[in-house]
């Protein structure tokens, strides 16, 4: 079966189900922070990241081979499914200052972004594919910088609030 096929149900994950909780959570979702220095830099990284997680999988095939390598990965990908499911209810969810602190927001500030990690980190171990692997690291290494503009974004938008939420929940989990 071709790796492509595990991103059907993260796309639907990611799209409608986001937009059915929420109709401006999806316009949400995919506003970027401005970015200054080397943030621009790793955003470019992050988009190309981005893309090649994505055109990667029509290479890659997974072989229903029951190993260590198919039942980890297995789980590691419904783990992030499930995840991603749960964050973007969340997201879709926020106070009425705007910001998000329920559910999978009171332990990790981008539940979103550990899921994908997460879901993703699974396709490697079902494609085996080191490649793949290493574009994760490199997309999840520019996404930490892409965080950090969006903390700076939300501190300047949600002031001391949000300097209370950075206190008391962890950047990841």
């Amino acid at each position: 079966m071709l790796a492509v096929f595990l991103l059907i149900p993260f796309l639907l994950i990611r799209f409608p189900l986001l937009s059915h909780f929420s109709k401006n959570a999806l316009s949400r979702a995919a506003y970027f922070a401005p970015v200054q220095g080397n943030e621009k830099i790793a955003y470019v990284i992050y988009q190309l990241g981005n893309l090649a997680l994505f055109i990667i999988p029509f290479l890659l095939k997974i072989k229903f081979v029951f190993s260590v390598f198919f039942y980890v990965g297995m789980a590691i990908y419904l783990l992030g499914l499930a995840l991603c499911a749960i964050s973007m209810r969340d997201f879709a969810r926020p106070d009425a200052s705007g910001m998000n602190t329920k559910g999978l927001y009171r332990y990790s500030r981008n539940p979103m972004y550990v899921a994908y990690f997460i879901c993703f980190l699974g396709i490697a171990f079902l494609t085996k594919s080191m490649i793949f692997f290493l574009i994760l690291v490199m997309f999840q290494t520019a996404a930490h910088w892409i965080i950090l503009s969006e903390e700076r974004w939300c501190f300047e938008k949600f002031g001391k609030s949000y300097q209370d939420y950075q206190d008391k929940v962890r950047r990841y989990f």
